[in-house]
């Protein structure tokens, strides 16, 4: 896993995620731009660099969750989940967070890369419905960590038995987890080994290509090699 520090375009290894617990990291960027011709108030500025910094005080960012700003804007962060329990296990999720130029005063919207069966997820779009929890949107109260840890969340039981219909965007998958978890979990299940497919994870086309996080496939003795420089040890390698 990329370290934190300066660098422009972090690249994770994915031998070093399956099977395997993975610690939160922060990537900085040196440069947060901004796109041409768009307006960031200082108020706006300094709230996401504040937010972002933040982020690396214990629990504020959940275990398994990568995010940076990208490389081309203040306003779009770019992220990558870790699902290890639950319906969802073993998922490989790159989604990305936009903020609104006036933010903290409107929400942030998300939008999943990866295709996920999962009744917050426009099958479409990507799109991700904040709605559960931050319907009213609280300026002065919510910010981004306690979007990340509600998003990790939605991937677990507990918060999904607690899901409403008119909050949801995908009817299809909010009816199967309540009327036949079989067939969710099935289809949970199949979602999930496809994020990790060569396509999902290494595809540069269209807009992923510009996700700030990049995973490259690794031979075996890379992975051994990776983890040796990271002084990262499992029970097959001692």
């Amino acid at each position: 896993m990329p370290s934190a520090g300066l660098v422009s375009s972090p690249t994770i290894d994915l031998g070093l995620a399956k099977g395997r617990s993975v610690s939160t990291k922060i990537v900085q960027t040196a440069d947060l731009v901004h796109p041409e011709g768009s307006i960031i108030s200082p108020a706006t500025r300094a709230t996401l660099n504040f937010q972002y910094a933040s982020l690396r005080n214990i629990n504020h960012c959940p275990t398994g969750m990568y995010i940076t700003p990208s490389v081309e804007s203040i306003l779009v962060w770019d992220a990558v989940l870790f699902v290890h329990k639950g319906y969802y296990q073993d998922s490989v999720l790159k989604f990305t967070v936009m903020f609104p130029n006036d933010y903290p005063e409107r929400p942030p919207t998300v939008r999943f890369l990866t295709d996920i069966f999962h009744p917050l997820v426009d099958p479409r779009t990507g799109a991700y419905s904040l709605a559960p929890r931050f319907r009213p949107w609280r300026p002065k109260e919510h910010q981004i960590h306690h979007i990340l840890h509600f998003m990790k969340s939605t991937f677990k039981e507990p918060t999904l038995d607690k899901l409403h219909e008119e909050d949801v965007l995908n009817k299809e998958a909010f009816k199967l987890y309540r009327d036949n978890r079989t067939s969710f979990a099935t289809l949970a299940k199949q979602s999930a080994e496809l994020s990790q497919s060569p396509s999902a994870l290494y595809d540069t086309s269209g807009s992923k290509k510009n996700h700030s996080l990049r995973f490259t496939p690794l031979k075996p003795n890379e992975v051994d090699q990776v983890l040796g420089a990271l002084s990262v040890y499992t029970e097959d390698s001692k």
